[in-house]
C-alpha cells in the first residue's frame, strides 16, 4: 500500500509543472507573470519568434513566386485559370493538421513538410489577387501604352503589373497573416515557432507561457501587416496622390 502511494506521488510529480523556487506569481499560476516572461525571453520566446518569422518568410516568398508566375500565365492564357484555381482551392480547404499528416509519409517530420503545407495555403489567395489586379487595370492605360509603341510584354511589366500592385499586396497581406496563424500548428511536426511554447503551456496549464506566445503571434501578424501597408504606400505613390490605398 505504501509502495503504491509512493508510486502515485512520483507519477503526480512528473505531471504537475515544476516551477522550482519561482516567485508567488508563478507558483500561483496567475494570468501573466512578467518576471518569468522577461527571464525566459532569450531562451524560449526570442528563438521561437525568430523561427516563426523564418517559417513565415519562406512560405510567403515561395508562394508569392509560384502564384505570380501562374497568375501571369493564366492572364496570358485564360484556359489555365480554372485548373489552377481548382487545385489551389482544394489545397486551401484541407485542414492544416490533415495536410501535415498527408505529407509526413512523403517528406517526414521535417521543416520541408511544414513549408510545403504553408506554401499551399498561400497559392489561392495570391493567385486570385494577382489575376484580379491585372484584369482591373484601366483600359485607357493599356491604350496609352500601345500608343507609345510598347509591346505586350513591355506593357505587362511596365504598366499592368505596377498598376496591379495594390491588389497583389492586399493578397500578400492576407497570405502573410494566414501563414503566421497556421505556422503555430507546425509545432506538431517540428519544434519550431511560437507553436512550441503554446503547446508546452497547454500541457502544463501554465498561463503566462500560453498568453505570451499567443500575444507574440498576434503582434507579429499586426506588425507584418503594417509593414506591408508601408511597402504598398512606398511603391504606389500615385495611389497616395489620388487619395486611395
Amino acid at each position: 500500500m505504501t509502495a503504491s502511494l509512493a508510486h502515485s506521488l512520483i507519477t503526480a510529480q512528473t505531471v504537475i509543472p515544476k516551477f522550482g523556487h519561482a516567485d508567488s506569481c508563478v507558483r500561483q499560476n496567475r494570468t501573466f507573470c512578467w518576471g518569468w516572461f522577461s527571464d525566459h525571453w532569450s531562451d524560449v520566446f526570442q528563438p521561437a519568434l525568430l523561427d516563426h518569422i523564418k517559417l513565415t518568410l519562406i512560405a510567403v516568398v515561395v508562394g508569392f513566386a509560384i502564384s505570380i508566375a501562374c497568375a501571369i500565365f493564366a492572364y496570358e492564357r485564360g484556359w489555365f485559370e480554372r485548373p489552377f484555381s481548382v487545385f489551389a482551392g482544394v489545397l486551401y480547404t484541407i485542414p492544416s493538421l490533415a495536410l501535415f499528416q498527408l505529407l509526413v509519409p512523403i517528406t517526414g517530420l521535417t521543416e520541408l513538410t511544414v513549408e510545403v503545407a504553408l506554401v499551399s495555403y498561400t497559392l489561392l489567395i495570391l493567385f486570385r489577387n494577382t489575376l484580379t489586379g491585372l484584369r482591373e487595370v484601366p483600359e485607357d492605360s493599356r491604350e496609352a501604352a500601345r500608343g507609345m509603341g510598347l509591346t505586350a510584354r513591355q506593357m505587362l511589366w511596365r504598366v499592368e503589373i505596377p498598376l496591379a500592385v495594390p491588389a497583389i499586396i492586399a493578397g500578400v497581406r492576407v497570405a502573410t497573416v494566414t501563414v503566421i496563424s497556421l505556422a503555430t500548428v507546425a509545432a506538431f511536426i517540428v519544434d519550431e515557432g511560437l507553436g512550441a511554447p503554446i503547446f508546452a503551456a497547454l500541457q502544463s496549464s501554465f498561463n503566462t507561457e500560453f498568453i505570451a506566445a499567443g500575444a507574440l503571434a498576434v503582434l507579429l501578424a499586426l506588425v507584418a501587416d503594417a509593414l506591408l501597408v508601408g511597402v504598398q504606400r512606398l511603391v504606389t505613390p500615385w495611389a497616395r496622390a489620388g487619395g486611395t490605398r
